[in-house]
């Protein structure tokens, strides 16, 4: 039996199970409140997290997104669009491929400029979609170029599901879950945070406060890069 005959049979136990028939409601409901409370935002003309300083590396970034015109009002209807793709039966594949570059996009942001706003959810967000990618397998089949013709599979909805419950998949859901908000919380020894005082907080009880200091002044004060406030820092340490 080959790879792709296992995974068939996997996928189709799978989809007839319940339990992630209800999960892959949940990631598709819970992604589009996402977009759509973001889409709205830009859709309004309103700067996202205007909270932020415009000198923070985030807060920098979206003030010139904020001003690029309907180029940023487009971002706000396309994750609308994607939203509510996601939440209409028929369309969640389309859905699905226009919400990927979006939320991934998105999380590599998170990660290039530490912003604790979303470097949590966004990691969690592109691991949900990915889920829906493979839940939606049987449809974006046909568009995989290692496919043939023979291979493909065909899911019709059960007139009963199966009700025994994953616990190896919820166990692993929740790991991951445990997983991400460790990494949020313990990832980084050095955080540019939302404001000078936030960020002055995390050093003010270490051997690195005065050099922790500098790096906050570099990032909220001076409004240096996050890599070049790093070097400040690295070089105070040394």
């Amino acid at each position: 039996m080959s790879a792709i005959t296992n995974f068939h049979a996997y996928y189709l136990k799978i989809k007839t199970n319940r339990w992630y028939w209800l999960f892959s409601i949940f990631c598709r409901v819970t992604l589009a409140a996402g977009f759509i409370a973001a889409g709205m935002v830009k859709i309004l003309d309103e700067r996202f997290a205007s909270g932020l300083s415009i000198i923070h590396p985030m807060g920098s970034y979206l003030e010139a997104l904020h001003h690029t015109g309907y180029y940023y009002t487009w971002i706000g209807y396309a994750q609308v669009i994607a939203a509510v793709l996601l939440l209409l039966p028929r369309t969640v594949t389309l859905g699905v491929l226009l919400y990927f570059p979006i939320i991934v996009n998105i999380c590599i942001l998170s990660f290039a400029v530490r912003f604790e706003g979303s470097l949590m959810t966004a990691p969690l967000m592109v691991l949900a979609n990915v889920f829906l990618l493979v839940w939606n397998y049987d449809k974006l089949q046909y568009i995989l170029p290692f496919k043939r013709t023979h291979d493909y599979i065909v899911f019709k909805k059960p007139k009963k599901y199966s009700l025994k419950f994953p616990i190896l998949f919820f166990t692993g859901v929740v790991a991951t879950i445990v997983l991400v908000t460790a990494f949020f919380i313990k990832g980084y020894d050095v955080m540019p945070r939302n404001s000078l005082s936030d960020c002055k907080q995390q050093f003010s009880e270490t051997s690195n406060k005065d050099a922790g200091y500098e790096f906050c002044k570099c990032i909220h004060e001076q409004g240096g890069s996050l890599d070049s406030c790093l070097e400040v820092y690295n070089d105070a340490i040394r």
